[in-house]
């Protein structure tokens, strides 16, 4: 080997050896501990279901809140199944996370896995809807559900002189049960209207599709739906355009979703109680940091809905862009 040649060899040697000795020493400065995570706080999120837009932007921005402020959140979606969401819970105390936020499958029965997050000190915050075990939980944040139900009612005691109505439920969730009597209240007696048919949907477009099928079969004289939530409506409005009677029907719903907005705007759908997805994430968030700060919060927080009709459905209701 020439001397030159072992020359160039030995300096690349040593200049391995140095650089080699550089990153340890660089790594040996650098903290890779949970990868400096030990002081983010974790959340938890379970829904009754992610197949739906609200519970989408809702999961968003309490995300969004939680990862500005540095911390973590869980989602876990049980797709409508109560033992599912029972397990989800248990993964997520097991996980260490410090709030969960839920929206139950079964505001009912739910309780015996809240119980459980409070016997391990996890704080349970539930939104868009009540649950039954309120003692195991810290604060509920929601629409003002009633209120949504009697818009819809007021709406159509103004623009019809009676009607048969077909109500589309979800028996099992508070919300639902509130948008439905705050309906029927809205009506006040009114003999001119009268329900003449009722089926369960869980809130999802393909059960209220088959479910208004039945019905129309059962009860053809059928001209008003009032839909829990506005995928119901959306499977309603499905279910009419197969019989060619979209536009005779007047369909209502809860949330303002972009699509139901879209067929209000087209005259098929009369309206939708608007509520904003955005603003019960922001608010579900900003409780969960104030109770972790030893601060006092209200045992529900409740937000108002807005009636949206074709007059005025270019309302922003900041929380479904």
């Amino acid at each position: 080997m020439e001397r030159g040649e072992r020359l160039f060899w030995s300096v690349m040697g040593a200049l391995t050896i140095f650089l080699t000795g550089l990153i340890m020493w660089q790594i040996m400065q650098t903290d890779f501990s949970l990868r400096q995570t030990e002081h983010r706080r974790k959340f938890g999120a379970v829904y009754m279901t992610l197949n739906n837009p609200f519970y989408e932007i809702v999961d968003e921005e309490i995300r969004m809140e939680v990862e500005k402020r540095g911390d973590v959140l869980l989602s876990r979606d049980p797709v409508l199944s109560v033992e599912r969401q029972e397990e989800a819970i248990k993964e997520l105390i097991d996980s260490g996370v410090e709030v969960i936020f839920i929206n139950p499958v079964d505001s009912q029965r739910i309780g015996p896995a809240l119980q459980l997050a409070k016997e391990a000190h996890v704080l349970v915050i539930a939104i868009d809807t009540n649950v039954e075990a309120e003692d195991y939980v810290a604060t509920t944040v929601v629409s003002n559900n009633y209120l949504a139900g009697q818009q819809c009612a007021q709406h159509l005691l103004a623009h019809a002189t009676g009607g048969n109505i077909a109500l589309l439920k979800h028996s099992e969730t508070r919300s639902s049960v509130e948008r439905i009597q705050g309906f029927l209240d809205g009506l006040n007696g009114n003999p001119a209207f009268k329900v003449v048919a009722q089926a369960e949907c869980q809130g999802q477009l393909e059960q209220a599709m088959p479910a208004m099928q039945e019905m129309l079969k059962r009860h053809p004289d059928i001209n008003v739906v009032m839909a829990l939530n506005d995928p119901a409506a959306m499977g309603a409005m499905a279910a009419l355009q197969t019989v060619g009677r979209l536009d005779q029907v007047l369909v209502y719903g809860v949330d303002g979703v972009p699509e139901t907005r879209e067929m209000i705007s087209q005259g098929h759908m009369i309206a939708t109680a608007g509520q904003s997805p955005r603003a019960i994430g922001r608010q579900a968030v900003e409780q969960a940091y104030k109770l972790l700060a030893g601060e006092q919060v209200p045992r529900i927080f409740q937000l108002p809905t807005q009636l949206l009709d074709k007059e005025n459905i270019n309302t922003d209701m900041g929380g479904w862009d």
